[in-house]
């Protein structure tokens, strides 16, 4: 390995991480070459819901994607809890906060986000396909990655954005840990859809005894939806359930529920395991560290997968900003990231599992707890989470 003169960020994984941290890299004034292990950028076909402290703290660095996505995803202004009949239990309103914070939050394709962040990032040469990381090694002066293919790249400093397996973090200290499950299959879709009840910037979460469906309007005449279902500890990377069971499993739900697993082809409906992973202590070593779901996976409740990593772009760019010693930097960046992660991380399982309940008296008071608790206590929860800079 040799000294750079200019330093240089290798990024493994081109996923909203990976091209996060490209745009905040960049502005920050350090080289980055990304390293994506599929042919092309292949976003799937999910969406994601990105919230107003992902567009806030990119804002830090100068970096603005609220137009992008005012022309691609859909503010909603709401979330509404419903019964599994569609009976309303609460809506949260997110208007208000979201104007005295100055973002909104959005629903949004996977796949025009990360077009979204590609336009932030300028310049998608920076991109190296059908990269597959195997090792790294590094050392004083540097770090340098070896390819399955046989190349190499080295840099001032590698970080890990490969997602909930990355191979980044299996070499890193404490990193080679097994998934924690989350006891519940998870199946998600986009489809172009059109009901009575799905007004623009619809999004609502429907809660049954151990089911739970979402279904928001992500623009464009295209609904997102998704749907859990309790399976026993530890057995939701093996339930497999087709279209036809999947809606039997929500036959007696809300006339868009049902219409809207009747109207998706079952090719696009994507199964996932519901699953996170302990807290990781230590996120790095070196000139090495991790960035979004490989230093921190989260069950999706409070949909903030996307903006925690988000902000891990941020925080890292200005920590390598201006900095002569990469690696206390990336020591700097983890020790100030690790508090917000670890607290949302545990809220985010908590939340799944007090909506998954499946008893019928503990779902009967889990319900009648967001009916009538008071308003400005979520409306705090929602502010602390929200808020960029985060409170202390």
């Amino acid at each position: 390995m040799t000294r750079h003169s200019t330093r240089r960020a290798l990024v493994i994984g081109a996923g909203i991480g990976g091209l996060a941290a490209a745009a905040t890299l960049r502005r920050a004034g350090v080289e980055v070459q990304v390293f994506e292990r599929a042919p092309e950028l292949r976003p799937g076909t999910t969406a994601v819901s990105l919230m107003s402290n992902a567009i806030l703290a990119l804002r830090e660095l100068d970096i603005d994607i609220a137009p992008g996505l005012d022309k691609r995803g859909e503010v909603f202004d709401e979330l509404r809890f419903l019964t599994r009949r569609g009976r309303l239990i609460r809506a949260l309103p997110f208007r208000e906060l979201a104007e005295r914070l100055g973002a909104s939050n959005y629903a949004v394709h996977r796949a025009d986000l990360q077009q979204t962040l590609l336009e932030a990032v300028g310049d998608d040469r920076v991109i190296e396909f059908g990269a597959v990381a195997k090792e790294f090694v590094t050392g004083d002066d540097g770090v340098e990655v070896t390819f399955e293919d046989g190349r190499k790249a080295s840099g001032d400093v590698l970080i890990g954005a490969d997602g909930f397996n990355s191979t980044i973090r299996r070499q890193v200290p404490g990193g080679a840990d097994r998934p924690r499950p989350g006891n519940y299959a998870c199946w998600l879709a986009t489809v172009p859809f059109d009901h009575p009840r799905l007004t623009e910037g619809y999004a609502a979460h429907y809660w049954g005894r151990g089911q739970r469906f979402g279904l928001a309007d992500i623009g464009h005449g295209r609904a997102y939806w998704w749907a859990t279902k309790n399976v026993p500890p530890g057995a939701s990377g093996r339930l497999r359930r087709g279209k036809e069971g999947l809606a039997g499993l929500f036959a007696d739900w809300a006339d868009e529920v049902r219409e809207a697993i009747r109207v998706t082809p079952e090719e696009t409906i994507v199964r996932i395991t519901a699953q996170d992973r302990p807290f990781l202590r230590q996120w790095g070593t070196g000139r090495v560290t991790l960035l979004g779901d490989a230093a921190h996976p989260m069950l999706v409740s409070l949909g903030q997968g996307a903006a925690l990593a988000i902000e891990d772009a941020v925080v890292l760019a200005r920590h390598l900003r201006d900095t002569t010693d990469p690696a206390a930097a990336l020591r700097g960046y983890e020790d100030e990231r690790r508090p917000r992660t670890e607290g949302l991380v545990a809220a985010a399982r908590a939340l799944s599992e007090t909506e998954q309940l499946e008893d019928p008296v503990k779902s009967r008071m889990r319900d009648l707890y967001f009916r009538l608790a008071p308003l400005s206590t979520f409306t705090r929860q929602n502010e602390a989470v929200l808020t960029w800079p985060p409170p202390s």
